[in-house]
């Protein structure tokens, strides 16, 4: 395979209107201005706070860019629409921050509607959800840190392992794949744990628990192999979704601050070499794995195609799947559709107001990822060029 199959437009943005895809372009010329996505994230959080009149706005801007509506019913046109275009959809209800059990208990029921859901739609192949969104950051944290738990927060605790099993049993019981996203590293050891137990418990067959490795820490790639030591004796298979990560600058700011050692790699090239390895890693030992690349880098993205092909597995093989977020690296999804491999959307979708955390992360990380807006820029340039040339 040509890595320049990348740059290849017409595949990358086909399922996109001329409207469409003049919207993108604008909303990714304003996303490069970094002062003005300062200004306009701080904006948004002003005026949601109060109450003032944007959700509108919001929503035919930034919302319909990257979200795939308000409800899982409202994504259909656009999954049905990814699905002709041989992309796969992941539906992840973006609601974060709750502080409270009924809101807790009330995503997890939301969690098991979407398995269900996903069960009758083979466009829809896994299941995700978030840790903070089962309970709280604070007792993840104590957790993690070892830290006596009072009696409540032990109870409190215990109803977090309880959620994650009722999801985990769903799961394994609708044969619906579940990924569980990472977050900061520290609160994260307690749901590796939980993950890992969620494994030797129901990925005894094949993988259905799926957690998230964030390789721009320094010590995920070891944290596998130890895992992967833990599978072997015991008899369970290992789901891992590989990310680079999306909390550098908080994760530095606070080693920085508390004195410890900043867990996360020393540069750019260092994440780069660190996923790659973790691929190939992953690839090498496939029958007791399986791998969701999540990445928007087309060279690891390349790299994980030459894997396939170096170790003759076809590139349909359902242990091996590729993954990008809706709205973004158009390039890499569609084309390696286009050439058979297992690749899908991260679709986010809930209440405007409540998906609003998720949104300004997106656009900070825009401007802050060296290259990627102008790259999407370049991509959606092109395309408009090519069409206004055929007509």
């Amino acid at each position: 395979m040509d890595k320049n199959i990348f740059n290849d437009t017409q595949t990358a943005f086909a399922y996109k209107t001329d409207a469409e895809l003049e919207k993108a372009y604008w909303l990714f010329k304003m996303i490069k201005n970094e002062p003005l996505v300062k200004l306009g994230t701080g904006f948004t959080n002003f005026a949601l706070k109060h109450h003032l009149p944007v959700e509108a706005l919001i929503k035919t801007t930034v919302f319909d860019h990257f979200c795939g509506g308000v409800t899982e019913k409202d994504t259909l046109p656009l999954v049905d629409k990814l699905y002709h275009k041989g992309v796969y959809s992941i539906l992840d209800y973006s609601v974060e921050g709750a502080e409270n059990d009924e809101t807790f208990d009330k995503t997890l029921q939301k969690n098991l509607a979407l398995i269900e859901f996903a069960k009758k739609r083979p466009e829809i192949p896994f299941a995700v959800f978030k840790p903070t969104g089962m309970g709280r950051f604070f007792i993840y944290e104590k957790v993690s840190a070892g830290a006596d738990l009072t009696e409540s927060e032990e109870k409190e605790w215990q109803r977090i392992v309880s959620r994650y099993d009722t999801l985990s049993k769903a799961a394994k019981t609708a044969d619906v794949p579940l990924m569980i996203d990472a977050e900061e590293t520290w609160m994260q050891k307690a749901a590796d744990d939980l993950a890992a137990e969620m494994m030797r418990k129901y990925n005894k067959e094949k993988p259905i628990v799926f957690n998230t490795l964030q390789l721009y820490r320094k010590d995920r790639l070891d944290y596998l192999k130890e895992l992967h030591k833990q599978a072997k004796e015991e008899g369970f298979k290992i789901g891992m979704k590989l990310v680079r990560g999306a909390y550098m600058e908080k994760e530095r700011e606070r080693a920085a601050k508390m004195g410890y050692p900043d867990p996360i790699c020393v540069d750019k090239k260092a994440t780069d070499e660190n996923y790659d390895a973790t691929q190939a890693y992953m690839i090498e030992n496939i029958d007791d794995m399986s791998i969701y690349s999540g990445t928007h880098n087309e060279n690891s993205a390349f790299y994980l195609t030459q894997l396939i092909e170096k170790h003759g597995l076809k590139k349909d093989d359902k242990r091996i799947w590729f993954g990008q977020l809706f709205g973004m690296s158009d390039h890499i999804t569609f084309n390696l559709a286009k050439l058979g491999y297992n690749t899908s959307k991260y679709i986010p979708f809930g209440p405007v107001k409540d998906v609003m955390p998720y949104l300004i992360r997106r656009a900070e990380e825009n401007t802050s990822v060296a290259g990627q807006t102008h790259r999407e820029l370049e991509l959606l340039s092109t395309e408009r060029k090519r069409r206004r040339l055929q007509k």
